[in-house]
């Protein structure tokens, strides 16, 4: 396949990848309140993913905690991807499969958020931490 046909077939994807998102709009706003609600009742944001999706989990905790659109109070958003110590430390003594799931068991409370971003569904740890965060 020739370099040019690749980058017309990244795009053409990236565009069916829009409409989709298009579609969940009102279910954007919904999951949009609930954070807002969460906010307001003093409980925070967790958010966790792999690989780049770790990068856009930090991004947008850094967004709520710091200037985003408007000059406000920072907003209690954590993402679990960014303590290198708890990750490398939970995952050399429980693994891999529990680095986010032992971090929401220690400071996730009833009520808080947890926003898990993952290109697949399918990443253990992710589903792990659905669980625990159900517990909660």
């Amino acid at each position: 396949m020739k370099r040019a046909q690749i980058i017309i077939n990244s795009i053409e994807e990236h565009s069916e990848g829009i409409k989709i998102i298009k579609e969940l709009v009102p279910e954007i706003i919904k999951l949009s309140d609930e954070i807002k609600n969460c906010f307001k009742k003093g409980k925070k944001l967790l958010i966790c993913g792999n690989g780049g999706s770790a990068s856009d989990a930090q991004h947008l905790s850094s967004e709520l905690t710091g200037y985003f659109e408007q000059k406000r109070n920072g907003l209690p958003a954590l993402a679990l991807t960014t303590d290198t110590s708890a990750i490398t430390a939970i995952g050399n003594d429980f693994g891999f499969d529990n680095i986010f799931s032992r971090q929401v068991q220690a400071i996730g409370c009833e009520d808080d958020i947890i926003l898990l971003i993952s290109t697949s569904g399918n990443s253990k740890n992710i589903l792990k931490t659905i669980k625990e965060a159900r517990k909660k």
